[in-house]
């Protein structure tokens, strides 16, 4: 049900410092920006406009209150599906641990966690 590996979710500390490196030192590109209007911002990098995989760039401080069980020191995974719903109810019915689903501007996403509790995020494919 997973279609590809969309986006690499990296915490950092200060997320212009990371889009400065990233776009001015590796040569990346912004894709997008988004803020919630509630704290949470995220920037989105890539190395081309059209590339499909992509990094976003969380505030890590931010993340740590809102989701104390991720593991902050190394990217996590953002998977894409067109059966979010079915694949949620899939993996919570084979005893996975799965977060509550969370509307963001991009569409609804959730995480679950493997058996060493790494967490992985989905995001539904509008």
């Amino acid at each position: 049900m997973i279609t590809k590996v969309g986006q690499i979710m990296l915490y950092v500390n200060n997320q212009d410092e990371a889009v400065q490196f990233w776009t001015e030192t590796v040569g990346f590109t912004v894709k997008a920006e988004e803020d919630n209007g509630q704290g949470m911002r995220w920037i989105e990098v890539a190395p081309t406009k059209e590339s499909e995989t992509s990094i976003i760039l969380h505030n890590k401080e931010f993340v740590a209150k809102m989701s104390p069980g991720v593991n902050l020191g190394t990217p996590s995974l953002m998977f894409f599906t067109d059966r979010f719903d079915e694949l949620y109810t899939g993996l919570s019915n084979k005893k996975v641990k799965v977060g509550e689903i969370v509307d963001m501007p991009g569409g609804r996403v959730f995480n679950f966690a493997d058996h060493e509790e790494n967490y992985f995020a989905v995001m539904e494919m509008k």
